[in-house]
């Protein structure tokens, strides 16, 4: 089966700097894609090349069969929810939303059956009379992205649409979004810098550095096994473990397991709740670890324990508040739960 977008080789440079560097990414029909990265990363760029708001350096963007790149923005089958809805204040919410419509000179009666129809998706529709001032956050973003639908597009991009609400609005958001977008069946290209976003709403997420793709998967995949430090740092918290290899053996500080890595220097991460506490004997798939507490902090359902284990390694720790907590405690390890990484 065929990708709906497909990017190939893109590279793009601003003067001296390179803010893209040979990107390749395919996305595929109704999927929902988050290009995730810190501030500077080049994901807002890479969504306005797909738009047409900037133009590659090198490299190709394609829409099934067609060459998107080479087509004017008002040409491309593609729609776009910015950070700040511009919405016309001195419109209804239905005028705004049939807005383009009117520009393109579409037959009245189609505007009219268009517009409720996407006003009806965003569940907007008995907001139709109010003006922008008149709405929350909230469903001035569900307007914004009804403007966009009206469209019918084949894609529609986001760049970071929920980072003016309020956490608590933005988390409704999120929900709210998913749903849409399952409702409707067209992709999105979602642009953030947040990764608990990220692993919210993703079908896949592309992770972006410096203008390179770190890891491309799924968010379990990309949280479980991180191909990179990076990715394991930015996606969650965690431990990163040097190591050393020798004669089929990986060892950090007391800890020592089977490695089938090429001998030599490796780094290794470990997630802090893949760590709890010994009961009993160790399953031969385990490793222990005697540790004392050097400091906790109270998360609510679980707490985050930082444990010194003895020759200079420091492990955080996710735990229960129902688990044992006494100052010196066995910890338990799973061989299978330390991913190699990158640097």
């Amino acid at each position: 089966m065929k990708p709906l977008l497909s990017i190939r080789g893109v590279r793009k440079r601003f003067g001296a700097t390179a803010v893209l560097d040979d990107i390749s990414l395919e996305i595929a029909d109704g999927e929902f894609l988050t290009i995730l990265g810190e501030s500077g990363s080049g994901k807002t760029t890479l969504l306005r090349i797909i738009a047409g708001f900037e133009h590659a350096d090198e490299g190709e963007v394609w829409i099934g069969e067609e060459r998107l790149d080479l087509l004017p923005p008002n040409q491309r089958n593609v729609n776009t929810v910015f950070q700040q809805y511009a919405l016309f204040p001195h419109l209804t919410v239905f005028e705004n939303v049939a807005y383009g419509l009117r520009a393109k000179k579409t037959p009245s009666s189609e505007i009219v059956a268009r517009t409720e129809a996407a006003l009806a998706q965003v569940r907007m529709a008995d907001y139709a009379p109010r003006r922008p001032a008149q709405l929350s956050g909230g469903q001035q973003q569900r307007v914004a992205l009804a403007r966009a639908l009206v469209n019918r597009p084949r894609l529609l991009l986001l760049d970071e649409p929920l980072s003016a609400l309020d956490a608590n609005l933005r988390r409704q958001m999120q929900t709210e979004l998913k749903s849409l977008q399952r409702e409707v069946g067209i992709a999105f290209i979602f642009v953030t810098h947040d990764h608990e976003e990220a692993m919210t709403l993703s079908d896949r997420i592309a992770l972006l550095k410096g203008g390179r793709l770190e890891q491309v998967d799924t968010p379990r995949a990309i949280y479980q096994r991180p191909r990179t430090a990076y990715a394991a740092t930015f996606i969650g918290r965690t431990n990163l473990l040097p190591a050393r290899v020798a004669g089929g053996f990986a060892s950090v500080g007391p800890l020592r397991w089977p490695c089938s890595m090429p001998d030599g220097d490796a780094l290794f991460s470990l997630r802090p709740e893949h760590i709890r506490f010994a009961s009993g004997a160790v399953p031969p798939d385990s490793l222990s670890v005697r540790a004392r507490i050097q400091q906790r902090v109270f998360h609510g359902a679980t707490e985050l324990i930082e444990f010194d284990c003895g020759d200079g390694l420091v492990l955080s720790a996710r735990v229960t508040e129902t688990d044992n907590s006494s100052p010196d405690s066995v910890l338990e390890i799973r061989t299978e739960n330390l991913t190699p990484v990158r640097h």
